[in-house]
């Protein structure tokens, strides 16, 4: 096997092609180990699980949906998740409405549940991936970032050859899971690209659009107090923050990936729901008294002997307590026209150029910018 050293340029260039297809050689049809940096890990494990599978990556593949009866059912019992998700997924569509990428959502089983942006369903490659009920498991079509995010329950990116199917190297698309407020995955997010330009950023993307879904679930329970965590120094109210929902008598009901970081001690799936004095070293009024004063951030001491931030906010007071925090946004549309001026500024007036740069076309480019093409 070949042991050069892989460059680590991100882009889509022949040699990273090159690397994939090698690596897909070696690993699938030589039977032979790869060496670090010649595709993700996450992409190599998948790979392996395909092969045990036993599907064959010159195989056709399906789409297969699942039936009627199982798809009503689908929908009813992740009516939640895809409820919380819609906003997010109108706000990712905008974010990559020149990219050719699309977002997609599915169940923890892989089964899409809802999809957002500029499809074509007139390409059979775009339709067919999109379509409600479609089963999108490893299993079902090896390899993507919709599989790969829901096996390995991590973000991950993966780029054309690095799907496992020789038909489905046409995509490109990034992935990441969703956690419930049990600590359960609950589905994930994905956005993909037909015979899109490389774009592994938006694997952070896509990470972020998760987050503030994760939130939405946790908002969205039932509660009679929602804790807002930080380390001290860290400004509350933002995605960024660890969230806890209590009953009336402190019992923790529901947390955030991020204030599992942040908290020993939280239920897991399946596990008995624990109390908030059992986590922080304080009795739970107090947590109840401090909402009375919205807005004043309290210190919690953890048994560790660290300390939290946190704002405590009832359900009549979680819109106002943010919108104080909350800065005026950009309108989107200004946003936009500030980085098309700055791209044809860059380009010093050359539009071809500051069009490749944005990776939109230049028929494009001008009507953003308002003119006809010379």
């Amino acid at each position: 096997m070949n042991t050069a050293k892989p460059s680590t340029h991100t882009e889509a260039s022949p040699s990273r092609l090159a690397r994939i297809a090698q690596a897909r050689q070696s690993l699938m049809h030589e039977g032979g180990s790869l060496g670090a940096g010649w595709v993700a890990p996450w992409v190599e494990r998948s790979w392996q699980r395909c092969l045990k599978l036993g599907l064959e990556p010159s195989s056709d593949v399906s789409f297969a949906q699942i039936t009627a009866p199982m798809l009503r059912y689908t929908l009813e019992a992740n009516h939640q998740l895809i409820e919380a998700a819609q906003p997010m997924l109108q706000n990712l569509a905008r974010a990559i409405v020149n990219t050719r990428y699309f977002a997609i959502l599915t169940n923890a089983d892989g089964v899409v549940v809802d999809a957002c942006g500029a499809i074509d369903h007139a390409d059979p490659r775009a339709h067919q991936i999109t379509r409600v009920g479609t089963d999108l498991s490893e299993h079902s079509i090896g390899t993507t970032a919709i599989g790969t995010a829901l096996a390995e329950l991590q973000p991950v990116w993966l780029h054309r050859g690095e799907h496992f199917f020789e038909t489905t190297s046409v995509y490109s698309c990034a992935g990441a899971p969703l956690f419930g407020p049990d600590g359960a995955c609950v589905g994930m997010l994905d956005v993909t690209g037909v015979d899109a330009q490389e774009r592994p950023e938006l694997k952070h993307l896509v990470m972020q659009s998760a987050s503030k879904i994760e939130n939405a679930l946790i908002t969205a329970l039932p509660h009679a107090l929602l804790l807002r965590l930080n380390w001290p120094g860290n400004a509350l109210g933002s995605d960024a923050d660890g969230m806890l929902c209590l009953d009336c008598e402190g019992w923790i009901t529901g947390a955030n990936p991020v204030a599992r970081q942040m908290v020993p001690g939280l239920a897991g799936p399946g596990q008995a729901t624990v109390h908030v004095s059992e986590v922080f070293g304080l009795p739970f009024e107090p947590l109840f008294d401090a909402a009375k004063r919205p807005g004043n951030p309290i210190e919690l001491p953890l048994w560790s002997g660290l300390r939290l931030q946190a704002l405590a906010i009832t359900p009549a007071d979680e819109t106002r307590t943010l919108q104080a925090g909350a800065a005026p946004a950009r309108a989107l549309r200004d946003m936009e026209a500030d980085m098309i001026r700055k791209a044809v500024d860059d380009a010093r007036g050359n539009v071809g150029q500051a069009a490749r740069t944005l990776g939109i076309s230049r028929a494009t480019l001008y009507r953003k910018l308002g003119h006809k093409p010379a």
